[in-house]
């Protein structure tokens, strides 16, 4: 290379590089290994991880412990799909964009709205891009986020406000009607259940929003819709939701998908791509991508995101899930999710070490507190194999505008349909000894 180049070594190569920021010494890296030793390795430093699914795992607040179909696996590591990336050529794609079209159409089909986008990166930035997606319809800058979204979610929200891409403004539940009078917003966004699992009334909220001339943006648990009224028959005019509860696993925290559909009307400021159904020129059926609002296909300032991609392998995971179990086993996974939770927190209150803060209706996960060293008990637990919820005062420097509740000894646990009785009743248990 040196010789093509036209240099006689390595030092002459860089010699534009001013010598006082130069290394000039190895680097401090241990020597390169076979790949046995180094499969060894890694496996050395994977065993030093414990999958919460490995165990009991009560912990939710985004992230759940549901049980995925083998049928998913076996979907998404065909290699055409695995493979493929934007199916720019639809006369060699037909298959990835059928799965992206029924992914789209089983989204709509939950969340009772009229069009659904291919996906996004995951549910805090559709829930950005649904803000984004409102200012534009509006032609406002400001929205209200009520104070119990997620905490992360409302994380990415403020990182897009500090860049001037929108003001936010937050609120509580009671107080975010007064706000929106002031006919200054573009958008309410909610979620229901929301970060404490509590469900809130999205009609009402809706019509508080359409009033102040504004659009309403609900966040929610797609699993749970299996038994929930779906949020656009109850006025949400964009709804949004992390995917990873519809048959992609936790993986340490990632990657999800996120969900985002809206009102048909909205659909030319709808951000990523929508796949659509359409005749070829031999009169057959054929799928094609529709609409691109993305920069790599628009003018840059005709552009509705600068979302380059999306999450089309976790996508079609979802849809697999979603194919796999049906309308009747949605409902009946989400009824499960829900008893169970139920069940727990009657069971963890009898325990008289546990109160409830606020007697709100919830789904599948909820809020006690704990009379005790909640992090003491924690850790207890896990030492004998559970995960006992998420602490919430280790996410108080998450929310932007501060924590909406009084977070001391506050325990939030999630229930899916992988917990049975007996493990629920042997974990209350250790939980009334520890």
């Amino acid at each position: 290379m040196l010789r093509v180049l036209g240099v006689a070594s390595a030092e002459e190569l860089f010699s534009d590089v001013p010598e006082s920021v130069r290394l000039n010494r190895p680097l401090d890296i241990p020597e390169g290994m076979g790949e046995i030793e180094l499969m060894a390795h890694v496996r050395r430093l994977a065993a030093a991880n414990i999958p919460a699914g490995s165990m009991v795992s009560f912990a939710g607040a985004g992230c759940y412990d549901h049980y995925t179909p083998s049928v998913v696996d076996h979907v998404v590591r065909r290699p055409e799909f695995f493979t493929a990336y934007t199916p720019y050529q639809p006369e060699v794609s037909q298959g990835t964009l059928q799965a992206i079209f029924e992914y789209q159409t089983m989204t709509c089909e939950l969340t009772g709205m009229e069009v659904a986008n291919a996906s996004m990166y995951d549910g805090a930035t559709a829930f950005v891009e649904a803000a984004l997606m409102a200012c534009r319809l509006t032609r406002r800058s400001q929205v209200i986020c009520v104070d119990s979204v997620h905490p992360e979610w409302q994380r990415v929200l403020a990182t897009y406000a500090d860049a001037g891409h929108l003001e936010v403004a937050t609120a509580g539940h009671d107080e975010a009607p007064a706000l929106l009078a002031s006919g200054q917003s573009a958008a309410l966004l909610v979620q229901s259940p929301d970060f404490f699992g509590r469900l809130w009334d999205v009609r009402r909220l809706a019509d508080a929003a359409h009033a102040a001339g504004a659009l309403l943006v609900v966040a929610v648990n797609p699993v749970l819709l299996g038994v929930l009224e779906p949020p656009g028959r109850m006025g949400a005019d964009i709804v949004v939701a992390e995917g990873q509860t519809l048959g992609n696993t936790m993986s340490f925290g990632g990657p999800g998908l996120g969900m985002f559909s809206c009102r048909e009307a909205h659909v030319r400021q709808m951000p990523g791509r929508l796949v659509g159904k359409t005749l070829d020129a031999d009169g057959a059926l054929a799928y094609v991508l529709t609409l691109s609002t993305r920069e790599q296909h628009i003018r840059r300032e005709k552009a509705t995101s600068n979302i380059c991609s999306n999450h089309a392998l976790n996508a079609l995971a979802a849809g697999a899930y979603l194919a796999a179990v049906g309308a009747t086993g949605l409902a009946e996974i989400a009824g499960a999710c829900v008893a169970k939770a139920h069940y727990l927190r009657d069971r963890l209150l009898e325990t008289n070490v546990f109160s409830a803060p606020w007697d709100s209706p919830f789904a599948n996960e909820f809020v006690v507190r704990y009379h005790g060293d909640a992090l003491a008990m924690h850790d207890a637990l896990f030492k004998r194999g559970y995960v006992a919820g998420v602490i919430i005062s280790e996410l108080d420097s998450e929310w932007p505008a501060g924590a909406p509740v009084d977070t001391e000894g506050l325990v939030m646990f999630a229930v899916t349909e992988k917990r049975t009785r007996d493990e629920i009743d042997a974990f209350v248990g250790e939980v009334a000894a520890s």
